[in-house]
């Protein structure tokens, strides 16, 4: 049985709303009008989703492929239970983030390091 579903990624970025419309005409997605100045997401309706998350000091883009500057995104999963997923990713080897910033949702690291969040989806 799966422990989440739903991987959404997430890309930092300086102007969330202005990548938000930039990748939403590019695919044909619509941007969430919830979004705001700090978070934009774009769907196509369907389910598939991506979303752009502000970064608000010191923001360098990527210099892919090189690594002085590596990629920045990160992957958010929907979750029933935010307990009992937790217990399921730490048994995994996730490492659960000191810095927890929200009640929805809990920041973790995977075996290398790089983040993730469960997220306890709202009930719309």
């Amino acid at each position: 049985m799966a422990i989440a579903r739903n991987p959404m990624t997430v890309i930092d970025c300086p102007d969330p709303q202005a990548l938000a419309q930039f990748y939403a005409s590019l695919l044909d997605w619509k941007v969430d009008p919830e979004s705001d100045e700090g978070w934009a997401t774009i769907g196509d309706g369907g389910g598939r989703e991506l979303s752009f998350q502000r970064v608000e000091s010191d923001y360098r883009a990527p210099d892919w492929p090189g690594q002085e500057v590596p990629q920045q995104l990160h992957i958010d999963v929907d979750v029933d239970d935010l307990d009992e997923a937790e217990a399921a990713v730490l048994e995994l080897g996730a490492t659960k983030h000191d810095h927890q910033p929200g009640q929805s949702f809990r920041v973790f690291l995977d075996p290398a390091g790089h983040p993730f969040c469960l997220v306890k989806p709202s009930a719309l």
